[in-house]
C-alpha cells in the first residue's frame, strides 16, 4: 500500500504543481502526518522536492523535474498494462516493448519502490491458459491487435461451425478479449457487434479505412453481456439425478444427510451431459431424461463387455 501511495504522491505533485499536506492527504485518503512521512521518504530517496511554509506554501517538485515514467513510447505504454501477462504481450507483438517499458518503470522508481516491484514479480505469477490442451494457434493475432490499436477495418476469412463453414466479412475491430487462454475478437459488422475466435481466422486483409467505435460501447460491458447470453443459451435443459455424497460435492450440490441426494441439474444437451456424467462414474445415477439414461446405460454395458472379454 505504501509503495503505491508514494508513486501517487509523486505523480500528484508532478501533474498539479504545489500542493499542501492537507490537499495531498485528502487526495490519498490518509492523514497529514502520513503525508509528512511519505515526503521525507521520497526526499531521502533522492526525489528533488521541498516544502514552503505560509498560507500559499506547500510541497512541490524542483522546477523542470519530471519522473522518467513520461519517457515511455506508445508501444511501451500499451505493453506496461500487460506486465502481468508477459506471454500475452509477446503474442500481441509487444514482447520487446514490454521489456523496455519495465526497465524504464523500474529506473524511474525510488529504491524502496524498485524493491517492492521486484518482490511482486518474484512472488506472483498469472498463467492464464487452462490445463489439458495445447494453446490455440493464432498466427493472425498480432495483425488483429494492430488493427484494434489503429482503429482500422479488416476483411476476415473465417471458419465457423455452421454452414457455410467459411465466410468472408468486413469488420471493424473494437477490442480483443483473452478468456481461459483463448483469444476473441469483438468487432462490428453488417449484422451488428459479433465475437470471433482469433484461432479460427483463416486470412486477414487490412483496409486503410478508419472507423469510430459507436458511442456508449464498452468492451467490458459487452463481454459481460455476451457471457450472460452464452450461459443462458448453454443450459437449455435439465436432468434428474441421484448422487452419492462425493458426487454431490463434485457437482456443487448440498448433500442429503441420509446418503443419496436427488437433484435437478442444468444440462447443455444430451450428448454433452452424457460425457460429463460419465466422468462421475458410480457417483451418479441419471433418472431423467430417459434418452440420457438409456445412452449412459448403453455405454456402461459396452464398457462392461469390453472389460469382461
Amino acid at each position: 500500500m505504501r509503495a503505491s501511495r508514494l508513486v501517487n504522491l509523486l505523480l500528484l505533485l508532478q501533474n498539479r504543481g504545489r500542493m499542501t499536506a492537507r490537499q495531498l492527504a485528502e487526495e490519498l485518503e490518509v492523514s497529514a502526518r502520513t503525508v509528512y512521512r511519505d515526503v521525507e521518504a521520497l526526499a531521502a530517496a533522492g526525489i528533488p522536492l521541498y516544502g514552503e511554509a505560509g498560507h500559499a506554501g506547500g510541497y512541490r517538485l524542483v522546477d523542470g523535474y519530471r519522473t522518467r515514467l513520461t519517457g515511455l513510447t506508445a508501444d511501451e505504454a500499451q505493453a506496461a498494462f500487460l506486465a502481468a501477462l508477459p506471454g500475452t504481450a509477446a503474442e500481441l507483438g509487444l514482447g520487446e516493448a514490454l521489456a523496455t517499458a519495465q526497465l524504464k518503470l523500474r529506473a524511474a522508481l525510488p529504491a524502496e519502490l524498485r524493491e517492492h516491484a521486484g518482490r511482486i514479480q518474484e512472488r506472483f505469477l498469472l498463467d492464464a491458459p487452462g490445463w489439458y490442451g495445447d494453446a490455440d494457434e493464432t498466427p493472425h493475432l498480432a495483425a488483429v491487435a494492430a488493427a484494434v490499436w489503429a482503429r482500422r477495418a479488416v476483411v476476415l476469412r473465417y471458419r465457423r461451425w455452421r454452414a457455410p463453414e467459411e465466410i468472408e466479412r468486413r469488420v471493424e475491430p473494437y477490442g480483443l478479449v483473452l478468456k481461459a487462454g483463448r483469444w476473441y475478437l469483438v468487432a462490428g459488422g453488417p449484422s451488428g457487434t459479433r465475437t470471433y475466435r482469433v484461432d479460427q481466422i483463416i486470412d486477414l486483409g487490412e483496409q486503410r479505412e478508419e472507423f469510430a467505435v459507436p458511442d456508449g460501447f464498452g468492451l467490458a460491458a459487452y463481454w459481460q453481456g455476451y457471457l450472460a447470453d452464452f450461459r443462458a443459451r448453454l443450459h437449455t435443459g435439465e436432468a434428474l439425478v441421484r448422487l452419492t455424497p462425493e458426487g454431490a460435492r463434485r457437482l456443487g450440490v448440498a448433500p442429503a444427510e441420509d446418503g443419496w441426494t436427488r437433484a435437478r441439474v442444468p444440462i447443455e444437451s444430451v450428448g454433452h451431459a452424457h460425457g460429463e456424467f460419465l466422468r462421475l462414474g458410480a457417483e451418479v445415477e441419471v433418472l431423467e431424461p430417459a434418452e440420457l439414461r438409456d445412452r449412459i446405460a448403453g455405454t456402461v454395458r459396452a464398457l462392461a463387455a469390453r472389460y469382461d472379454g
